[in-house]
């Protein structure tokens, strides 16, 4: 009988000597230590302890209301936390006094919803956070645009509204919105589960390209297939806490039986 009193965490991943990139990174990009959250009654977060270093990609997986998007948006200060520490990027996410603005240059999140503003056009959506937030020229705005849309395969839909392209696009111009920001970290919150097969597949293979060029990437999925090929560490939340975490290979031989169900749920 699994023991409740806490998860059972995998270390895989803590030999530092197994990778050289790992190596090469002095101190982790993300960090969050016995971080709690509390939504009134209802405990989503409880001690949730885990790092991500530099230039790698990290997927959380569980079941609905085990806190894994909780965790997300508490990373990105959507929320905050009751207690605990959280550090991205070298901004203390859990100071009162952050800068929200400098916190939010350095981490992007693409949610389920696109959340386009449907009366400008792909190319003016994409632009308007750089000329609102940096306060980048037009000109240049423009080039960061263009240049996240051919990141994502849309460099042809600049001039095309919101509602003649399809879901799949419309999340591609979602993530192309965030990398004309030039983040550090991207976060990304379910953002296939509202898409057809064909077009999940279409958003995976941005997000792949993206892993392949470098970038810093926490995901919240339910796909296991991208987790299985694209991950460097795999978090499995239950109960609010991080119950067993490694490399993807943990999804092939589950530790815990709270894993084992949940795989067997996913199938």
């Amino acid at each position: 009988m699994t023991d409740l009193s806490g998860p059972t965490v995998r270390l895989e991943l803590a030999d530092t000597g197994s990778s050289a990139s790992l190596a090469d990174s002095a101190s982790p990009i993300v960090t969050l230590e016995d971080v709690h959250k509390s939504f009134a009654a209802v405990k989503v977060l409880n001690g949730v302890s885990f790092n991500v270093m530099r230039g790698t990609v990290t997927v959380i997986i569980g079941r609905s209301g085990s806190g894994k998007s909780t965790a997300l948006r508490c990373i990105n200060r959507l929320e905050r936390i009751d207690r605990g520490t959280i550090t991205v990027c070298g901004h203390r996410v859990d100071d009162p006094s952050i800068r929200l603005k400098a916190l939010r240059l350095d981490v992007g999140i693409v949610f389920q919803h696109y959340n386009l503003f449907p009366h400008l056009t792909i190319e003016e959506n994409i632009m308007l956070a750089p000329r609102s937030v940096k306060s980048v020229a037009k000109e240049r705005a423009r080039a960061l645009a263009q240049q996240a849309l051919a990141r994502v395969g849309l460099t042809d839909k600049a001039s095309h509204y919101p509602e003649q392209l399809s879901g799949g696009q419309q999340q591609r111009a979602a993530i192309a919105r965030s990398l004309a920001m030039e983040p550090k970290v991207m976060l990304f919150d379910e953002v296939t589960s509202a898409l057809d097969p064909e077009l999940t597949g279409e958003v995976l293979r941005v997000i792949e390209d993206l892993a392949a060029g470098g970038m810093t990437m926490i995901m919240v999925t339910h796909e296991m297939g991208f987790a299985r090929n694209v991950a460097d560490d795999v978090l499995f939340m239950h109960q609010g806490r991080v119950w067993e975490r490694g490399a993807p290979a943990m999804l092939r031989a589950p530790a815990t039986v709270e894993l084992q169900q949940f795989l067997k749920s996913d199938l």
